[in-house]
């Protein structure tokens, strides 16, 4: 089996005794892969591919205070106690319909995280989406995590459309381990994605980037459509209940032609 070499041209290092898998999928947070390319994902378990889904950002917040914006973001998402556990509870019932296995990393959401002062690092919505703040140990932390995983054929990663700091962090630290390997491929963070302005800017210059589009069942794009439903605590956020997740999920894809994946030229 080949597998995705690393920017130093050696294949990252996996875990002793764990198995190769033909896709490996990095998600900053528990739905991201769903909501994004849950339809490639199901298409690549259907023609008998193991995939796993690691999720980047999964871990628990410490025991500090949280900040306004956390709490009211929390409230939304209408858990209670225990958020984190039950978000990942959520996405292995999303990883189950989808058909692949799912690892979460203990690497803290961005919402939670604070300085040495202790004060939120990302207390509003705006600054999430503004520089970034943490100290270098955190990418040293999530480059490791994803080294540490096992090999594979193909890795898909963020395109960090809409410019969240974990996406961000996420896509550059794949950058870092696999460098320009010629299996690793971006997809379009969904929902930013579907501002055209979003996607130009993640993109950059678009003559360094080839898209590549990947057809769909019917039964993918209905697995996708079920796996996003199985977050629910996440479906206020971008859509108006299921009819409208369908619809727009649906409306995306066709537009698309599939789902789009992009790789560097």
């Amino acid at each position: 089996m080949t597998t995705v070499a690393s920017a130093t041209g050696e294949r990252p290092k996996a875990a002793e005794g764990l198995p190769r898998y033909d896709l490996v999928v990095l998600s900053p947070h528990l739905d991201d892969a769903a909501l994004s390319c849950g339809g490639s994902i199901h298409r690549s378990v259907r023609g008998g591919g193991r995939v796993l889904v690691a999720t980047l950002f999964a871990g628990d917040p410490l025991h500090v205070a949280r900040s306004g914006f956390a709490r009211e973001v929390e409230s939304r998402w209408a858990l209670g106690e225990q958020v984190m556990e039950r978000r990942r509870a959520e996405d292995e019932r999303a990883m189950a319909i989808l058909g692949v296995e799912a690892r979460h990393s203990p690497l803290v959401d961005a919402l939670y995280r604070t300085g040495d002062d202790g004060e939120p690092l990302y207390p509003s919505l705006a600054e999430l989406r503004a520089e970034e703040r943490d100290p270098a140990a955190l990418e040293e932390q999530l480059e490791e995590s994803i080294r540490t995983l096992p090999s594979a054929r193909r890795v898909l990663a963020p395109l960090a459309v809409g410019g969240h700091v974990d996406h961000r962090l996420t896509r550059r630290a794949a950058e870092r381990v696999f460098g320009a390997a010629p299996e690793v491929r971006y997809y379009e963070d969904y929902p930013y994605s579907r501002s055209r302005f979003a996607l130009r800017r993640a993109l950059g210059r678009r003559r360094w980037w080839l898209p590549e589009v990947v057809e769909l069942d019917p039964a993918d794009v209905e697995a996708r459509c079920a796996a996003i439903l199985a977050y629910a605590s996440q479906l206020g956020t971008a859509f108006e209940g299921e009819r409208d997740l369908r619809r727009q999920v649906r409306r995306e894809v066709s537009r698309r032609g599939g789902e789009r994946l992009w790789r560097k030229s």
